[in-house]
């Protein structure tokens, strides 16, 4: 039935004959067993609240099914021992994906000497093993450029660089283009990926009047669309008083008011991308670790000025 070896015509046929009068379905539990492998792959998140993450397992699950293979969630957020939970995870899977920096490389070192196949998910490169990202650092130049055509100078940036690799190389980028045009970067403000963490940062930073920035370039749509909560509940016009931008593009920023500038990633590619990955190293069709980095783009709307 996999036509995996060297069978005589005659018995093929008459092999495939009685599967067909029996109607008999493999058991993918047996052969799951007979092969030693599970049928299931795991996934390692930091967190699975937000639209981010959401659109990330879909593409991801969509995929692993369409593959035949089910699939375990680890959620690491707020929990204690995550090493222990991971290496268990790894044990009961064929293949795992590891989304961020939800365990230190080590972690990753020792679930690859178990000899379970590993894709790193939006997180930088572990020896030998696939990793699939998102372009983070032109996009953020491009991004940083269009609001100094624009006039702004005082820019902050809502977001911990030390959180994410992927908030990292968009602080790098935007404060890479300020200081070669001569603008001092002020240093990042940190804020949790979180509507309610956007709207309390920003608030905060627009009730300076004094300083008040003129842009707030935020690491994702969620923390945007909370600071431009926080604008309006000081009376101040977006862009008339404080351009604001996010990351993502998620459904929210199409439809807010005013529509959210953002760079549009896409999420769903992601998940989809690294279920196939790690199925290629699962069947053994690649050996060679690869890096795909996906592209990335700018999405110009109303909350920085509309060209």
């Amino acid at each position: 039935m996999r036509d995996s070896g060297p069978v005589a015509g005659e018995t093929r046929d008459r092999v495939l004959e009685a599967i067909d009068t029996l109607r008999f379905v493999p058991s993918r539990l047996g052969r799951g067993l007979a092969e030693r492998r599970h049928a299931a792959n795991g996934i390692v998140f930091p967190d699975l609240s937000g639209p981010y993450y959401a659109e990330v397992v879909v593409g991801y699950e969509e995929v692993a099914a369409e593959l035949g293979r089910s699939v375990l969630i680890l959620s690491t957020h707020g929990r204690e021992a995550v090493r222990g939970r991971v290496l268990d995870l790894a044990s009961r899977v064929d293949g795992l994906v590891i989304f961020g920096r939800t365990v230190r490389d080590e972690v990753v070192d020792e679930v690859v000497a178990m000899g379970v196949p590993v894709v790193l998910l939006a997180r930088p490169a572990v020896a030998g093993v696939d990793t699939i990202s998102a372009e983070n650092l032109a996009s953020a130049r491009q991004l940083a450029g269009h609001l100094l055509d624009h006039g702004y100078r005082r820019l902050a940036f809502l977001g911990d660089p030390e959180s994410s690799p992927d908030t990292a190389t968009r602080w790098a980028g935007l404060a890479g283009v300020l200081t070669e045009r001569g603008v001092r970067p002020r240093q990042p403000v940190p804020c949790g990926f979180s509507e309610e963490s956007g709207q309390a940062v920003a608030r905060r930073l627009l009730s300076a009047a004094r300083s008040r920035p003129q842009a707030l370039v935020c690491a994702d749509d969620e923390i945007a669309l909370g600071a431009l909560l926080a604008a309006e509940e000081l009376g101040l016009s977006v862009p008339g008083d404080v351009a604001i931008t996010g990351w993502d593009d998620i459904m929210a920023a199409r439809y807010a008011r005013p529509g959210l500038t953002t760079v549009r990633q896409p999420m769903r590619e992601l998940g989809g991308r690294a279920a196939r990955a790690l199925d290629e190293r699962i069947v053994g069709d690649r050996v060679a670790a690869r890096h795909d980095v996906l592209h990335t783009e700018v999405v110009i709307r109303a909350s920085c000025g509309d060209h």
